[in-house]
């Protein structure tokens, strides 16, 4: 009676054949506006269920595709492949467009993250308007992080998932190097010393086998 009971009580947990739970994360993820990282796949999905194996076969499955399942930071989204990327473009007029102060300020955020106001002071130069950091994290590109554990506490401030996103990347260490930015017109042709942090060794190293990141889409 009691190898009985714990069959049935086995059988009602029972997760469902894999290719079943890779149709669950399939129909997620298109419906989804937004990445959806492992830990809200499992919870909508029944219990036993693996997400990670699901997500890494049909990644495997769509490889080569019109559609691609790509990884954003420790979330999943799909997304149109790379080379198609031409057919969903648009021509738009730009309305609103970053200050020079804007875009220092979130180059700074996203090579030192996380960073403090008075560090990307520092390294500008300048002092940094509330506006500028208001209008980054309005729109979804920087947040708060941890608190410094120094005297007052300073808060901190790191990229956002909505930045990889946007970017096309998987995590700040595939940011493009100095060279890239400049050819951008993002940062001056001669930047002084140590600007962003970077030496011209460090320069070298990410400028290799790295695209253009700010590019105007």
């Amino acid at each position: 009676m009691a190898e009985l009971e714990t069959e049935v009580e086995e059988s009602l947990f029972e997760a469902p054949p894999m290719g079943e739970q890779e149709r669950m994360v399939e129909a997620i993820l298109f419906a989804s506006a937004e990445p959806v990282t492992v830990a809200e796949l499992n919870a909508r999905m029944p219990h036993g269920a693996e997400a990670q194996v699901a997500l890494e076969n049909l990644q495997k499955r769509y490889d080569g595709r019109g559609v691609e399942l790509r990884r954003v930071g420790d979330a999943w989204a799909m997304r149109t492949a790379a080379d198609l990327g031409f057919l969903m473009q648009k021509e738009t007029v730009e309305v609103r467009k970053l200050s020079r102060a804007a875009i220092e300020t979130l180059a700074i955020v996203a090579y030192h993250q996380p960073v403090t106001r008075a560090e990307i002071e520092e390294i500008r130069g300048v002092s940094v308007s509330r506006g500028t950091v208001d209008q980054l994290i309005e729109m979804e590109w920087i947040r708060f992080g941890r608190r410094r554990m120094t005297p007052g506490r300073p808060v901190t401030y790191v990229v956002t998932q909505t930045f990889l996103d946007h970017f096309g990347l998987e995590s700040a260490r595939d940011l493009p190097g100095l060279k890239e930015l400049r050819a951008a017109g993002l940062l001056d042709s001669r930047p002084p010393p140590g600007s962003l942090g970077l030496g011209d060794e460090d320069e070298a190293d990410q400028d290799e086998d790295q695209d253009e990141l700010f590019k105007e889409d």
